[in-house]
């Protein structure tokens, strides 16, 4: 069965620091344009993990995302304890000397002072930037993606099945069109036989009977479209066993589609006969939303 190229997939894991959240989304593209925005994913993961991607994959215009969701004990700052310990020295040096010189002023309540030391520069310790993804945990995380991507092809054969019911539809829909217009084929023949004598009766000149046979034999060989429902019902036909039995057969599917095009417009352009004009136009249609859904395929 085919498979669609929009798709989303989401997975969770819980690491020693906190939740590792990953998330894969994909539309429509000619390739695998693969867009990995995290910071969180190391530098010597980052190919792997567009490797696996791709081959999962295929193509498509393809978001990846990490996000991580820390602890509360990992989101807690760390306080420079040193630095706090030098500064409270200081101030109750300070302390006791303001007590030397000036008795009964000098006076330093423990609590307080640390209270207000903790809001000193640089007491707070934001330098420390811990690695959230290691090798210690990579086989998890790994896991993790895998089970994103896993969920991503879920949807995209989920989509696929719509995809598929919807365009082979319009093909069917195509080649009940095709029987239409043969019925309007003898009907098409005699009033263009009708409108030539007409005109010939008009000009009011003795014509060479077999000269006009030849003639028009000629002109309505050059009208007729034989070929073209011959060669559209083959294009159908192909269209159909590609689906069926190519594993991603949206490409191929476009160019099937450009062929089916070509037999549907010369066949407009050699009608001349209304009825058939208005087929060929819900032909048309029909193919142009084939060609818009055949785009989404893999």
């Amino acid at each position: 069965m085919i498979q669609s190229m929009t798709g989303y997939g989401k997975a969770e894991t819980t690491l020693e620091a906190g939740k590792i959240t990953v998330e894969i989304r994909s539309l429509n593209g000619k390739n695998a344009d693969i867009s990995i925005k995290t910071q969180l994913l190391p530098k010597d993961k980052e190919l792997y993990v567009r490797q696996t991607i791709a081959q999962k994959l295929q193509r498509g215009n393809i978001d990846f995302f990490i996000t991580f969701e820390a602890n509360a004990a990992e989101t807690a700052k760390e306080i420079n304890k040193d630095l706090v310990m030098a500064y409270y020295r200081q101030i109750m040096d300070i302390n006791g000397r303001i007590g030397q010189e000036f008795p009964g002023t000098g006076n330093a309540d423990a609590a307080h002072l640390l209270g207000s030391i903790i809001r000193f520069p640089d007491v707070i310790d934001n330098s420390k930037k811990q690695e959230i993804i290691n090798e210690e945990n990579w086989a998890q995380v790994l896991a993790c993606i895998e089970e994103a991507l896993d969920k991503i092809c879920e949807y995209r054969h989920a989509e696929g099945k719509s995809l598929y019911a919807d365009v082979t539809a319009k093909v069917k829909n195509i080649l009940d069109f095709i029987p239409q217009i043969e019925t309007y084929e003898k009907e098409r023949v005699a009033a263009i036989k009708e409108k030539l004598m007409s005109r010939l009766s008009e000009l009011a000149v003795a014509a060479d009977q077999n000269r006009l046979e030849q003639e028009m034999i000629y002109y309505l060989e050059k009208l007729d479209i034989n070929e073209e429902k011959v060669r559209l019902r083959q294009h159908c036909r192909y269209f159909m066993e590609t689906i069926d039995n190519d594993p991603y057969p949206g490409k191929k599917l476009g160019f099937i589609a450009q062929e089916m095009g070509r037999e549907i417009n010369t066949t407009g352009s050699k009608a001349n006969h209304s009825d058939i004009q208005k087929i060929v136009v819900r032909m048309k249609d029909e193919l142009e939303k084939i060609k818009e859904q055949s785009l989404n395929i893999l």
